[in-house]
């Protein structure tokens, strides 16, 4: 399976704003822009994407190492913060609460763990890059 993102860029760094798009269309020419990014501006930053990203894939590989254990979660709702400093993502940190009858906190605590380490944006983070590139 492969999913497609675009952006597109207008600009200088600091003037110019670009557009982000997503195969699903959920994100449609979202404006991102160096105020986005870094000050305050209407629109999304790559940051926040990945935040997103990994939010909601660690809760889907937690979820899935629930069920395994033989438990249904009522709810598991998980925010990141992803940190960007000296031109570097350096930390993403996930917080989880969770409701899952019956499940005991050594047992969350495990899968939990699992889930942080083997969920794929976990393990992006951590990953080989490459670049294909023309200029015209």
């Amino acid at each position: 399976m492969k999913r497609k993102a675009s952006a597109v860029w207008n600009g200088t760094i600091m003037e110019g704003k670009g557009s982000i798009s997503t195969q699903s269309t959920v994100l449609n020419n979202a404006q991102y822009s160096f105020k986005t990014r870094f000050a305050d501006g209407v629109g999304t930053n790559p940051e926040e994407l990945i935040a997103a990203a990994h939010a909601g894939c660690f809760t889907m590989q937690l979820s899935a190492n629930i069920g395994e254990a033989g438990f249904t979660p009522e709810s598991l709702e998980t925010s990141c913060e992803v940190t960007f400093e000296n031109g570097s993502v350096t930390k993403s940190h996930l917080t989880v609460h969770a409701k899952v009858d019956g499940l005991e906190q050594s047992k969350f605590d495990e899968l939990v763990a699992h889930a942080e380490k083997n969920c794929p944006i976990s393990k992006l983070l951590n990953t080989e890059i490459s670049v294909d590139s023309s200029l015209n």
